[in-house]
């Protein structure tokens, strides 16, 4: 039974219903003649061959599939083996030797119309994970795609390519979610994503969290637990990674379109800063093999290509993906490189915050993100990012020292940066605060009548934090001391958007409890941006 405790079948050829909404996603099936992947060349009859030496023990799919990093004529396809997927040693149950694995991608979820096939290896070094970079597919197209290893076939998955460079198309349907701790609540708010049938999902970080069995406890208590200790070997990692993704709620997710992701900092330790981490007075002398660790922990979980591969304790993450004309996705890296927080981090008013040679990004990503700004000739800039991008002062005029308040020069100099590029839509999107916001970006927050000069969105968790609460967004006073800030909502669940080339739509998506399953979902609020005019205007929900 999978670790959520759910039983769905796993039929070999699924309705499209069943691969969108997860059905087909949640285990993997022994092959038949009706299930074969088809006529392979001779080197792929002979990889198979050669994969099929020993018997493999058990279904190896139990962690589903996945695909990512869409371009106009490529995608990754992602899954990783493991019969026994919470092993101790992050092995999943496999035997430590070379394994064959095929694939192919159809543009039908029957598989009538293959496209491409083909056979990648993997073995104990890779973790058993799978990244097959599937090239030369048609622009703006859905596919279809499974894997099979020895006489298992995986779950089918749903991708898509982008459009070509210079065409808007007809929109984009967008999600993006963050913060999913597995021993706060159940899933649900994934599986909701998934009958949503987006185009694209960004995750914006804590994928997973590293805490130990009940060290980190809801306000609602834990109502599952972890396996295994604090991650800090790599086969903590491995082993932490398969236990969220034998959930059947995060595998809808994955299997019904293509993710753009990004860490924050539970991937690897909390709040922690390039080399330093979160407790210095705690000795982790080993702190950067912790996050070589965790790294490579990381890529071999997630659909990410080739050239993402970490190198020790560095990974490179930030990049830009385009959705032909209507979009750049700026995906942002803003853990590996910044100053540690100052003073000493939490809620302060700091001198140190405002000192501009502080970066949140390194300068290096700096100069490439300005860059990629003066380059765009997107209709819409987003920045895939983690933490809170508006100024934001408590009660006490203290601001965070984690998110960009903490590093008010890198905030300045980089919303400066797409004023001066004449970006045309310029729109931050935001997890790590557990809470719904939608925020208007300033070009002076101390002036009430300065210009809007962007648009900020922040995704609630998918988990953490409990179930929490509804409240009046009017009444609550950050709203109160920061004008700029339009709504806020304490409600676990995911932001819907809708990319047209007139209008970017925003739904605040809110499921009511995730300390019991199947909570059902609603939009809390709904909010428009237009094509060149930045603020927000609320609409009425649907």
């Amino acid at each position: 039974m999978p670790a959520s405790g759910e039983k769905h079948p796993s039929p070999i050829v699924p309705s499209r219903r069943q691969v969108l909404l997860g059905g087909a996603a949640l285990g993997a099936t022994a092959l038949t003649a009706a299930g074969s992947l088809g006529a392979l060349g001779p080197s792929a009859r002979a990889a198979a061959a050669q994969g099929a030496g020993a018997p493999l023990r058990g279904e190896v799919f139990t962690l589903g599939v996945a695909s990512g990093e869409p371009d106009q004529h490529s995608v990754v396809l992602w899954t990783r083996l493991a019969p026994d997927p919470l092993a101790d040693d992050g092995l999943g149950g496999m035997s430590r030797r070379t394994v064959t694995v095929q694939w192919e991608l159809a543009r039908d979820e029957r598989f009538r119309h293959v496209v491409r096939r083909g056979h990648e290896t993997t073995n104990a070094d890779a973790g058993y994970a799978v990244h097959a970079e599937v090239a030369g597919l048609a622009p703006g197209r859905e596919y279809f795609y499974r894997f099979r290893c020895g006489r298992f076939l995986s779950p089918v998955g749903r991708t898509r390519t982008a459009p070509a460079p210079g065409v808007l198309g007809a929109g984009l349907a967008m999600t993006f979610a963050s913060c999913s701790q597995y021993e706060h609540g159940y899933f649900t708010a994934y599986r909701r994503l998934a009958e949503d049938e987006p185009d694209l999902v960004l995750h914006l970080g804590d994928y997973v969290y590293e805490y130990r069995p009940d060290s980190y406890v809801s306000p609602d208590g834990n109502v599952r637990d972890h396996r295994g200790p604090e991650t800090e070997t790599l086969a903590n990692y491995r082993q932490r990674y398969a236990q969220y993704r034998t959930d059947t709620d995060l595998q809808a997710a994955h299997a019904v379109a293509p993710w753009l992701v990004v860490p924050d900092d539970h991937e690897v330790d909390n709040n922690w800063a390039a080399d330093v981490h979160e407790k210095p007075e705690i000795p982790q002398p080993n702190f950067l093999q912790r996050r070589a660790n965790a790294f490579r922990a990381y890529y071999e979980n997630m659909p990410l290509r080739r050239r993402n591969r970490p190198s020790g304790s560095h990974i490179q993450l930030y990049r830009t993906v385009s959705w032909g004309a209507l979009a750049n996705f700026h995906m942002l890296d803003t853990r590996q490189y910044r100053d540690d927080q100052a003073c000493d981090d939490g809620w302060k008013v700091c001198e140190d915050a405002v000192d501009p040679a502080r970066s949140l990004t390194g300068d290096e990503q700096e100069r490439w993100l300005l860059g990629q700004f003066r380059r765009s000739r997107a209709r819409w800039d987003v920045l895939g990012q983690q933490v809170f991008f508006a100024r934001r002062v408590n009660d006490t005029g203290a601001v965070s020292m984690d998110a960009w308040d903490g590093y008010q020069g890198s905030q300045e100099r980089i919303a400066e940066g797409w004023v001066a590029a004449g970006v045309r839509n310029p729109v931050v999107l935001t997890g790590d605060v557990h809470t719904h916001w939608a925020n208007e970006l300033k070009a002076d927050y101390a002036d009430p009548d300065s210009p809007v000069i962007g648009t900020e969105l922040v995704t609630s968790s998918v988990t953490s934090g409990g179930d929490g609460a509804d409240s009046d967004p009017t009444e609550h006073p950050d709203l109160q001391r920061n004008p700029h800030i339009k709504f806020r909502n304490n409600q676990r669940g995911y932001v819907r958007t809708r990319l047209t080339r007139d209008e970017l739509r925003a739904d605040f998506r809110v499921v009511d409890h995730v300390t019991r399953p199947g909570a059902p979902v609603r939009t809390r609020a709904s909010f428009v941006v237009t094509d060149r005019h930045p603020g927000l205007s609320e609409v009425t929900p649907r």
